[in-house]
């Protein structure tokens, strides 16, 4: 029969073996650690970039959100006037307004004149009656607002006119339709965002006059059929010219007079 070993040598013997495998001098141990490690690192570096992705890009969508439509920073910063403060928006979105009369105005005369179809002529009208109202808006509040505007077209602005005025018949149309239905798409965007940021009395006057007569212009366009716009080829009956409720209160006062 064989002797019991006392526990405490069987511990011994177990603790050894045990000692010898953990021990440095065979190697495998520390590149098990090493592997370890690496392991922790990958599955760290996987799970931040699994965070990291989806914010760069939602955070990206959301910049170009909050970037909105495009305007130009004159550098002159914020300044106070007897009707708020002026931003550089606020003094960019007055002088669009402007710029905007410079060659729509003309543009809308054009379609009066060559326009194969009413719809078209129409469009023409409320061009020339709305921005005729807007220039003189944008004068008057740049007058008080001590704000330069520009006296004629962009250079892009009048390329536009220039390819209107090289078309003719159905062509035209579709020129006169396509560009000015463009521009009026871009443009209603800085006026949203001009009415809901400025503080200024005189541009959110000028702004909210402006959402109404561009949503109409926008109307009377995609009703002539040829804007390009989708959903929009079915022609639309037009609207009457929006009526400026104050020029008309004037005009009544005169003839009282």
């Amino acid at each position: 029969m064989r002797p019991v070993r006392p526990a405490r040598a069987m511990r011994a013997g177990f603790t050894r073996p045990l000692s010898r495998r953990a021990g440095p001098e065979g190697g495998r141990p520390g590149a098990g650690r090493a592997l370890g490690t690496w392991l922790v690192v990958g599955a760290l570096a996987a799970t931040l970039v699994a965070l990291l992705v989806p914010v760069a890009l939602f955070g990206g969508a959301r910049s170009a959100a909050a970037d909105g439509p495009a305007w130009m920073d004159d550098g002159e910063g914020t300044r106070s006037t007897a009707s708020g403060p002026l931003t550089a928006l606020d003094r960019d979105f007055v002088r669009k307004v402007r710029l905007a009369g410079l060659w729509e105005k003309p543009a809308g005369r054009l379609a009066q004149e060559r326009g194969t179809s009413d719809s078209v002529r129409t469009a023409g009208e409320h061009l020339v009656d709305g921005h005729t109202e807007l220039d003189r808006r944008s004068l008057d509040a740049a007058r008080s607002l001590d704000i330069t505007l520009p006296g004629r077209p962009t250079e892009q602005q009048q390329g536009w006119l220039d390819r209107m005025d090289a078309a003719r018949g159905a062509e035209f149309d579709r020129v006169f339709a396509q560009l000015v239905r463009a521009a009026h798409g871009k443009v209603f965007g800085l006026v949203a965002l001009v009415r809901d940021r400025t503080g200024n009395s005189l541009v959110r006057e000028l702004a909210t006059r402006a959402n109404t007569v561009v949503l109409d212009h926008i109307t009377v366009l995609e009703g002539t059929g040829v804007t390009g716009v989708p959903g929009t080829r079915v022609r639309m009956p037009a609207p009457s010219p929006v009526p400026d409720r104050q020029s008309t209160a004037r005009h009544s006062n005169e003839e009282m007079k």
